[in-house]
Order: C-alpha cells, then structure tokens, then sequence
C-alpha cells in the first residue's frame, strides 16, 4: 500500500458483527448461568437468525448496496431487535450489541447514527440490569445513556467529518493527477505543433535568404565573370567586372554565414546551456568592457536543442541590446531550473527605457527583427514568454521563460 493512500477500514468493519456475534455465543457456552440449558434452546435460533441477517443485509453484500440509507436503516433496526432479544436470553450478548457502536456513522446519515448510537446504548445500559426500580436508579441509567450517547456520537461525527474530507481530499487528488496528466498530454502536442510551425517557418525563413541574398549574390557573380571573359581584351574593364564578382562572392558568403548562425549556435554543440551563456557573456564583456556576471540555481539538465536554441539568443539578442543602447556599468545574467519551467532573467543598470515604446512602429533601419520583437516570436514558437521591466534611469530587467522539457522526455 502506498504511503498517501488512505487505509480502508471497510475491510475490518464488514466481518466484524459475526465475528462479535460468535465471540459472544462462545462465552455464552463457557459461562453457565441458571437455567442456561433452557436459556441455549432460544439463544442458539437467534444465534443463526442474527448471523444470517447480518450475513444478508450487511456482509455478503456489495459497497453500492451497503452504501444506500434505506436498506441501512432496515439492517441497524433489525440489529438492534435481534441483539436486545439475545441479550435477555444471555448478558454476554452486549458484546455483540455494542457494533452498533461502530457501525452507525460508517452506514447511516448522521442523524440517523445519532438514533443508532442512543438505542444502543439504551438497551446495552437497561437489559442486562433490568428496569431501574427506584427513581435514584433511573437517574443514573438516564445519565449514563446520556453521556454515553453524547460522547459517542460527537466523536463518531467527528470521525465522520473527518473520514467525508479524506475521501473528498484523494477524489480531488486523484482528479488533480487526471488534470495533470492531460494538462502534460496538450501540453506535449503544443509543442510538438509548434515546433512544427518553426520548422515550417525556418524553412520559408531559409528560402527567402536563399532567394533575396544567395541566389542573386550567385547570379551576379556568374554574369560578372562573364562580362570579364567578353572584356578580356580590355584589361582595366576585365579587371573591374572580376572585382565586382569577387565583392558579391564576400556578400554571399555574410548571407550565407549569417543564414547559418540563424540555425542552432556552435557554443551549444561543444558546451550545456549555462555554459555556453557563461562563455557568451565572457566574451560580450570582453569587447563591450562591461563586468557581466551569470548565475545558475537548479539542477541543470538538457533540455530540447529549440528550447536552449531559444534561450541562448534571449541572452545574445538582449547583451547586444545592452552594448547598443543601455550604457550600463555592469550586467547581471541568471538561469534557474525549475520544475517546470527554465527562466533567463537579464539585469542591467543603464539608462532604461520606457516599455510601451515596444508597442510602437519598428525602426526605420528594419532591424526590428532581431530585436526584442523577433525574439518574441522565437520564444512564442517553444511555448515561451518573454517580459520586459524597464523605466528611463532605472535600468532593464528581461526576463525569457520556457518549458523544461528535457531533451528525449517530457516537462
């Protein structure tokens, strides 16, 4: 059994009568009382008519049938007949009376257990003694069935209460773990959806570089050449036509580079994610001449290559932000692995800036899309957020959140 699941006590309950019952008849047998040879003519009958209502009604029967209130009802009043005539035949017979004890508030409304539990005791306190006969007796058997009434029946509601909210509190449990369990299903096909839409995207992305910059780049190299094969004769003009070529080879090449490093970064192939970051900001701190330091809290682990491909151009995308535009004195970058989630959060103490300017037209020089708005949309295509602190003279806070989904498992 499983430390938080609760003990069923269902399975001690149920045998208990009959085991009560015949604990009882056996004492009944070894206790021999005047007039037990007649006494044992009735008390054995009711002996089997008790085991076999109890065995019938209660026992033998199913949770859903033991869980109605009418048949319950019908089984306790029946219970407390037979153990009452038992009792008059034989004292001992409280030692089967007194399971309406604990039988009350495990089968019967609270209410009703309340009625169970008084009858008991009125017949466990008045048959084995008789009717009081003196009003002094009768006060003390009324105060006894009082106080026995209340004290059981306000810890038997308690036990109540306390059983109803343990039973409420593993349905709410087990429907959390339903919840999350399907909360992590959509979750995976989001992400596989997305990466999906980022490959498609990369895709368009990369056959637009190839069109607008490498095939072109490569077009005009061939029509140069061959313009400065026509031109042979013409030394100057020959040479000019191969110096246009070789200036649209190094063109090409940038695009290309640069189509290339758009892809996952080399410090990601030869190092983990907080490392490659340590060795990112390093090197910016190094050209920028700004002390740049970077934390890790958690338990580092691999995470999927777009997801630290993310990640790795947040830091990249806002310490180039910071070289261009903040004037900071010194940076403070911190990765924290959590359960669920994997955040970058980037601190500086420039100038700051006003954060609705965000929302405005892009730049005139069209380089908006490497900036804070293109990693919007990278950190969108792996389920990320990105959010942005800032006010003019108070410095920048970014902050990149991702899903930790483990490389080859799940968040």
């Amino acid at each position: 059994m499983k430390s938080d699941e609760p003990i069923d006590l269902r399975r001690f309950l149920t045998p208990l009568p009959v085991v009560l019952l015949g604990v009882a008849t056996v004492l009944c047998v070894v206790q021999p009382e005047e007039g037990a040879a007649t006494a044992r003519v009735t008390v054995f009958p009711l002996v089997v008519v008790t085991a076999a209502w109890t065995l019938a009604m209660y026992t033998l029967r199913s949770p859903q049938w033991t869980g109605r209130t009418g048949p319950m009802l019908t089984y306790v009043a029946g219970q407390l007949v037979l153990a009452a005539l038992l009792m008059t035949q034989h004292p001992i017979f409280f030692v089967f009376a007194v399971v309406g004890f604990v039988q009350a508030y495990d089968l019967l409304p609270p209410q009703w257990a309340f009625v169970s539990v008084g009858a008991t005791s009125l017949i466990i306190n008045l048959i084995p003694g008789g009717v009081p006969d003196s009003s002094r007796r009768i006060a003390i058997a009324a105060a006894s069935v009082c106080l026995q009434t209340c004290l059981i029946g306000l810890f038997g509601n308690l036990s109540h209460r306390f059983n109803e909210r343990s039973e409420e509190r593993c349905r709410l449990v087990t429907e959390l773990k339903t919840v999350i369990g399907e909360n992590n299903g959509l979750h995976a096909q989001l992400l596989i959806q997305a990466r999906e839409a980022g490959i498609q995207d990369e895709r368009q992305r990369m056959a637009r570089e190839i069109h607008d910059t490498i095939a072109q780049g490569l077009a005009g190299i061939i029509t140069q050449l061959q313009a400065a094969d026509r031109a042979r004769p013409q030394s100057e003009q020959r040479e000019w036509h191969l110096e246009q070529a070789r200036g649209l080879a190094r063109e090409s090449l940038t695009a290309a580079r640069r189509s290339v490093a758009a892809l996952r970064p080399a410090e990601l192939e030869e190092a983990h994610l907080p490392n490659a970051i340590r060795e990112l900001a390093q090197r910016w701190s190094a050209r920028a001449d700004v002390p740049a330091s970077v934390e890790t809290t958690g338990d580092p682990v691999p995470l999927l290559t777009e997801i630290e491909v993310a990640l790795f151009r947040a830091a990249q995308e806002t310490l180039a932000n910071i070289a261009k535009h903040a004037a900071a004195s010194k940076v403070r970058l911190t990765i924290s692995y959590l359960e669920d989630t994997v955040m970058l959060d980037v601190h500086d103490d420039g100038v700051g800036f006003t954060v609705t300017d965000l929302d405005g037209p892009p730049p005139a020089d069209g380089d908006s899309g490497y900036g804070l708005d293109g990693l919007r949309r990278r950190l969108d295509r792996v389920l990320g957020t990105l959010t942005v602190e800032s006010a003019p003279g108070s410095g920048t806070a970014v902050n990149a959140s991702v899903p930790a989904i483990r490389r080859g498992g799940s968040a």
